[in-house]
């Protein structure tokens, strides 16, 4: 669908004056656009259209945004040499004052100063940017971790919740409704095996043995912006910021950043976690975060990629027996390759679990 970006952009109060927008970036949820501006001295932007069927509460989606990046930029202005232009997202006001518009057509829109000379990498292919995108995601935690003000939005409700997930698991074996459970028994056992273990987290929160915090929930690689020479620049989507346990940020980078292959691999025999990688991102995570973090939260770090890489073969199983609704696929059986590549992950992670604990106690307690 063709947006009149111009007019679109009219909408924001802006340095620069338009001169041509293209689409940009690779993400599934919004339509994202890279505005360019006449004057050479002036920024350029991202233009978002949101997805309000994911997102059913702009406002508030972009209040969150607004108290965190407000938040990180008072912190990084105490922090001598900091750009924060390029260390933080910095939302654009529209006319009427808020930070989002919505048009004619009711769409919502939002606009954030493009941030220049990044870095963007989907694959993580050595030990020095995982180190970096550990640091940035712990960065990240350590300064929201005194944040004033109530808890933040809940923008996808029960997002990482995994007895919720188990909830509409077993419930969508018992519809069948796609007719697929016979044929995928071995899977479901994998899952169910393991559905008591992977609660700890949950339970260790209800006891108040760790506390909520501040969590991005999205914390795949290319979601870090890394600057000209590969260092920590600036973490970007905040669209899922809200509360959580840091077991989320840090389970969900290892499962994509030490991950030897695609989350949808169909060769099961190349899937495994670089133990390399995850040592490396656990130096730069706790780098930042060591003295942050409770005790109780260090000790469970390690099996935090176990979790969370469950925790998503759930969902692609999920989905896989009720029709694929969720999703997108490109292939009938999309979605259980993408699960039996997530188990098999999670089997890799369990095959050196003692190792990641080991790794983690001793850059804990040295």
């Amino acid at each position: 669908m063709g947006y009149d970006l111009k007019d679109i952009f009219e909408y924001f109060v802006t340095d620069g004056t338009f001169s041509n927008g293209e689409s940009y970036g690779s993400g599934h949820i919004h339509d994202t656009f890279r505005i360019e501006t006449i004057e050479t001295d002036k920024d350029d932007y991202i233009l978002q259209r949101l997805n309000n069927k994911i997102f059913k509460n702009i406002p508030e989606l972009q209040h969150n945004i607004e108290r965190v990046t407000v938040h990180l930029r008072n912190k990084l202005s105490s922090i001598p040499g900091s750009n924060i232009k390029r260390e933080c997202l910095k939302l654009i006001p529209s006319r009427d004052g808020k930070s989002w518009i919505i048009d004619n057509e009711g769409n919502y829109w939002r606009m954030y100063i493009f941030i220049s000379n990044h870095h963007s990498y989907n694959v993580v292919d050595n030990p020095d940017k995982a180190f970096e995108g550990g640091k940035a995601i712990g960065r990240f935690q350590a300064m929201l971790s005194d944040m004033p003000g109530g808890p933040l939005f809940e923008t996808i409700p029960w997002f990482h919740n995994i007895e919720k997930r188990l909830e509409a698991f077993t419930g969508k074996i018992k519809e069948n409704p796609a007719g697929r459970v016979e044929s995928i028994g071995k899977e479901i056992d994998l899952i169910l095996q393991r559905a008591e273990e992977m609660k700890i987290i949950l339970r260790l929160g209800k006891e108040g043995k760790i506390p909520l915090r501040i969590t991005h929930n999205d914390t795949k690689f290319n979601n870090i912006l890394l600057d000209e020479n590969d260092k920590a620049l600036c973490v970007i989507d905040l669209d899922t910021v809200m509360p959580g346990y840091i077991h989320y940020d840090f389970g969900d980078a290892i499962r994509t950043a030490a991950n030897t292959a695609s989350e949808d691999e169909s060769d099961l025999s190349r899937v495994k976690m670089d133990i390399k990688l995850f040592k490396a991102y656990s130096e730069g995570y706790l780098s930042e975060t060591v003295q942050t973090l409770n005790d109780v939260e260090k000790e469970f770090l390690a099996f935090a990629p176990r979790l969370i890489t469950y925790t998503i073969a759930v969902r692609f199983l999920t989905d896989f027996i009720d029709g694929d609704n969720y999703f997108k696929i490109h292939h009938p059986l999309h979605n259980l390759q993408r699960a039996k590549a997530q188990l098999r992950l999670v089997m890799s992670m369990e095959e050196q679990y003692e190792d990641m604990k080991s790794i983690i106690n001793k850059l804990t307690k040295g």
